[in-house]
């Protein structure tokens, strides 16, 4: 189900938006509209955003990003079109029901903490529950809990004022997971930050996202950020939404030039993974075959080394073409003794950045595997290296490789397969 949905959404700020957004719709710029006193915040705008995502909105300053986050709150009103919080519609709400959707569905931290001095930390924790009336007792109890999530645990008493930047950052994201909303919006949260204790934040954000399972839609400028935070991101430019889609997706075929020359200086290292970039397997024999089958196979394949999976496609080993060549002339029937069972293998959700120093203590391939040791993909040093070269343009798929380029150790020898 979606959390939040977009269906040809427009924010215009004017005194007659309806007449502005017929003119959008007619082929009017926003440039053009500028010049008469009416901005365009957001254009046309759709997009949809899955319960337990991270959904990053990233875009310059003036993109309409903020914007677009303050409507999802219903803090602006669209000016047409659709926007859904869990299929009912912002704009049909009344200020009841908005009220009661804010209070219980969707809660916001925000750039600038937004704490209230005089209060003490978990005073400021419960703000959202003690507006919306709920027990003192309960109160205190939710705030603690919240507070002991993000890392505050016995900081209840303090006030803001005697908490670091991050802390009382900290404090806002309590906040918001005291209220008990499924949605959080987070507008720029992490901005004001120094780099240090942003990635700390970024780290936490992860964490309490998979235990907690919460819909956040994430705001930011920074698209390192973005690319480290979001399951999927939607990029801005001038009030419309250029690409959506998964870091690696932005990062490997960009929809424009502008989104190219977006991505062109993020550290690849740190977004792309073993999978993204490894060779899918090519070839499926069983590892109770003969070396001359797997000969044949190499000679087709032009490769010199086999990695070996059981039937249930999980990593055993690796033959070299050496040693099954001598296995074919001595007239052995297995791969028993010619077996390398050292072979390096990695999670498939390994970032490039810890890939190179694995990579560069075996000159062989690796073994992509999945969380339960199945082989999903083969990495060779070649495939590395080009990845790391690309910069801003869609690097050459596996599929489009010579034998020679993809590396010949991109095979497979899987148990059992028929």
């Amino acid at each position: 189900m979606n959390a939040i949905e977009a269906h040809s959404t427009y924010k215009v700020f004017a005194k007659h938006p309806t007449r502005a957004v017929a003119r959008l719709r007619e082929g009017a710029s926003r440039e053009e509209l500028r010049k008469e006193g009416i901005t365009a915040a957001v254009i046309d705008a759709s997009f949809n955003v899955k319960e337990g995502e991270i959904f990053v909105v990233m875009g310059l300053s003036g993109s309409g990003k903020s914007t677009l986050i303050r409507m999802v709150n219903g803090l602006w009103e669209p000016s047409a079109g659709e926007l859904l919080v869990y299929g009912e519609d912002i704009v049909k709400m009344n200020t009841q029901q908005l009220r009661q959707t804010r209070r219980e569905k969707v809660s916001m931290v925000f750039q600038h903490f937004a704490l209230l001095p005089h209060r003490t930390v978990g005073a400021n924790a419960a703000y959202g529950l003690d507006i919306q009336g709920i027990p003192k007792d309960e109160q205190v109890k939710r705030a603690k809990e919240a507070l002991g999530l993000v890392g505050l645990k016995g900081w209840e008493d303090s006030l803001p004022g005697q908490l670091s930047g991050g802390m009382r950052q900290r404090v806002g994201l309590a906040r918001a997971l005291a209220a008990g909303t499924d949605i959080m919006l987070m507008d720029e949260a992490f901005s004001a930050l120094d780099p240090l204790i942003k990635r700390e934040m970024q780290d936490q954000l992860v964490e309490l996202q998979n235990k907690l399972g919460k819909t956040i839609l994430f705001i930011t400028h920074d698209l390192n950020e973005a690319m480290r935070l979001g399951d999927r991101i939607a990029m801005m430019r001038d009030g419309k939404i250029v690409q959506i889609g998964t870091a690696e997706q932005i990062l490997n075929d960009p929809a424009n030039d502008f989104v190219a020359q977006f991505v062109l200086d993020v550290d690849r290292t740190r977004v792309l993974t073993a999978k993204a970039i490894s060779t899918p397997p090519v070839a499926l024999i069983g590892s109770e075959q003969g070396p001359r089958s797997v000969h044949k196979l190499m000679r087709e394949h032009q490769t010199s080394r086999l990695f070996v999976v059981d039937r249930n496609q999980k990593l055993v080993g690796a033959v070299d073409e050496e040693a099954v060549v001598a296995a074919v002339e001595a007239g052995h029937d297995t791969l028993d003794g010619i077996l390398d069972t050292s072979v390096v293998s990695v999670r498939q959700d390994v970032h490039l950045t810890d890939l190179l120093g694995v990579s560069a203590d075996t000159p062989k391939a690796l073994a992509v595997v999945d969380d339960e040791g199945r082989v999903v993909g083969v990495l060779a040093r070649v495939t590395l290296l080009q990845a790391l070269a690309q910069r801003g343009s869609k690097p050459t798929a596996a599929s489009d490789q010579t034998p020679a380029a993809a590396d010949a150790d991109s095979l497979l020898v899987k148990g059992g397969a028929r």
